[in-house]
């Protein structure tokens, strides 16, 4: 079943109903420094009920054209324009959570699809042509080892910031054995990574020699000039795993990944209150490989399995009998195989 299929049965079993701000809906009009809120026929909303939830949902004031959904269980409650024009969104909380739920669901199955994944990028990364696979190939090989963001060209031309795809010849320094990313990411955060894997670094080397600014690029046949973008990466991975896998799962399973990893190595905590500090620690060492806030990478990129198989010790002791032998099975290292089947068995 297709994950909008999925997601739509789940909206369904919360009672929740499907919107869109193209529907007639509450507007928003100030009123010194408050505002009123005026249904679709013109009649202000006096509702206690209804001008509570609209609070609830805490629609910043600098907000235009903004939109109210009439009723509270649509799973789309608000949306307006920012400062900088874009269109933003506040969702019913029931909805993000099944959101974040079915992102953590592929989990196991993006997990186990990794071998698959990483014998196709090394049989492309082998191409001596600089053509389109061997550029996506680059790209998926580094979503895979640096955790960065693919990004999207309508983003970075918004927001001035990059990630994978957008990235220009600018942002690469060449050093002696490694290339050396430096960008400004998603929030303005600065990235800089270095990469010193030989394959990688000669086809970097490569594109930078190509004319344009973009950094992944590509002359077919033809000669015509290809940018290689994120939806390119999307469909490699769904041609390689035939699953609808995306870009993102990378780094949801590296945050994960991360984070198991780091818990096993701290061993059996003492008491409720040394687990509390372990996690917050790893969090907060985990968020700096993601280059995210603590909460972000907590809510968006660890799955709470992690969390919670290591509060009722359960995560150390299976790992550790993973680790015995220090041999992984079908593709997967140890330490991999360790995650699945935890996440097999107590998600």
């Amino acid at each position: 079943m297709p994950d909008t299929q999925k997601l739509h049965k789940k909206l369904r079993s919360k009672k929740l109903v499907y919107s869109s701000n193209k529907t007639s809906g509450i507007l928003r009009q100030r009123a010194g420094r408050k505002f009123n809120y005026y249904q679709p026929d013109g009649a202000r909303v006096t509702s206690e009920k209804t001008l509570s939830r609209i609070v609830c949902l805490a629609i910043p004031p600098a907000w235009k054209n903004v939109w109210i959904s009439k009723k509270k269980n649509t799973h789309l409650q608000a949306t307006g324009t920012d400062e900088r024009g874009r269109t933003q969104y506040i969702y019913h909380r029931d909805w993000i959570k099944i959101c974040q739920e079915n992102k953590f669901s592929k989990m196991v199955d993006f997990g186990l699809s990794l071998p698959k994944i990483r014998e196709k990028v090394k049989y492309d990364l082998s191409i001596k042509k600089l053509e389109k696979r061997r550029i996506i190939a680059t790209i998926v090989w580094l979503l895979e080892h640096t955790f960065i963001r693919v990004g999207n060209e309508e983003y970075s031309e918004n927001n001035n910031s990059f990630g994978l795809t957008t990235l220009r010849t600018r942002h690469v320094e060449l050093k002696k054995g490694e290339v050396v990313f430096k960008f400004r990411g998603k929030s303005g955060v600065f990235n800089t990574l270095e990469v010193s894997n030989p394959t990688i670094v000669k086809t970097i080397k490569k594109c930078i020699e190509l004319p344009g600014y973009e950094l992944f690029q590509f002359f077919d046949d033809k000669n015509k000039r290809h940018v290689v973008d994120s939806q390119d990466i999307n469909s490699f991975l769904k041609e390689v795993t035939n699953d609808d896998f995306s870009a993102k799962d990378f780094r949801t399973w590296g945050g994960t990944s991360l984070s198991a990893n780091d818990l096993y190595k701290n061993g059996k905590p003492k008491d409720k209150t040394q687990v509390k500090k372990i996690i917050s620690k790893t969090v907060k060492e985990v968020a700096k490989h993601l280059n995210n806030t603590v909460k972000v990478c907590k809510s968006y990129y660890i799955h709470p399995t992690v969390f919670e198989t290591y509060e009722k010790e359960i995560l150390v002791p299976h790992f550790a009998y993973y680790a015995k032998g220090k041999t992984g099975k079908d593709g997967l290292a140890w330490d991999e195989l360790a995650l699945v089947r935890l996440l097999q068995n107590h998600s």
